[in-house]
């Protein structure tokens, strides 16, 4: 099964400016984004970016790279105008690999294309295909950074939030006032910012107005569900490390690269 990767890269960054092309021991994080993009065996990959630092860093390590315009509000915009340019028809697999992602596991890149695949030709398909793993701690569900999914009895996202979904009345109500503790009759999941289209859904998705929701939440997949698509999730094969967000999060992955 054939997919490509394209990962969608901006310069600019409110918390860590030049992220992409920031050194975690010794290499760019845009070139380890890359090389776990290659090893997923995808058919293409390509950095999709607006700056020409990134594409000279891209470049220079032998790499992919499309110049796309400084006038796109999300990834998924990128995506698309770079899936033109590499001239992708409407029905191949395209899998949007986040620039921030310098640890995600090669596996999930070919897992979500997979699971997008097997959707081919079912009645009330899926239109994106994404993935999600379990929520170990109470800091990580309370987390706004951590975007928790929940899904139906088929697998199919009902909601994204960057609150805690769902609100466990009982649980939370015996311990106001005191330590919260992660409730143990529900499976709390954590979404994974990886995900999976065809790039003629993709094409359609980018052309529609965002939504309320997707504005409140600034979570730009609730756009999909507004509009009616489906999401269909799997849990992943592997538990990933976190992207990078912050300062914080650039320490803790230089510190798992030394080990």
């Amino acid at each position: 099964m054939s997919f490509s990767v394209i990962i969608p890269a901006r310069y600019a960054s409110s918390r860590l400016p030049g992220k992409p092309l920031l050194d975690i021991a010794g290499q760019t994080m845009i070139e380890r984004v890359y090389r776990q993009a290659i090893a997923s065996g995808a058919a293409r990959v390509v950095v999709a970016t607006d700056d020409e630092r990134i594409q000279k860093a891209v470049t220079e390590f032998g790499g992919e790279a499309c110049m796309t315009a400084d006038t796109h509000t999300s990834g998924s915009e990128r995506l698309a105008e770079a899936s033109e340019i590499m001239g992708l028809g409407d029905d191949e697999i395209v899998v949007n690999l986040q620039g921030d992602e310098p640890l995600m596991p090669p596996e999930l890149l070919h897992q979500v294309a997979d699971l997008l695949e097997a959707e081919t030709g079912k009645d009330n398909g899926a239109d994106v295909a994404t993935l999600s793993t379990k929520i170990h701690s109470i800091d990580e569900l309370y987390d706004p950074h951590v975007v928790k999914v929940v899904t139906d009895v088929a697998g199919f996202a009902l909601y994204f939030s960057r609150a805690v979904i769902p609100w466990d009345r009982d649980h939370f109500a015996h311990e106001c006032g005191g330590e919260k503790s992660l409730p143990e009759r529900f499976i709390y999941q954590r979404h994974l910012g990886i995900y999976a289209y065809r790039v003629g859904y993709l094409k359609q998705f980018v052309s529609e107005p965002s939504c309320a929701l997707e504005e409140v939440e600034s979570l730009e997949q609730l756009r999909v569900l507004w509009s009616g698509g489906k999401i269909k999730l799997d849990t992943a094969e592997c538990e990933p490390s976190h992207g990078v967000d912050t300062p914080e999060d650039l320490e803790r992955v230089i510190a798992l690269v030394n080990k």
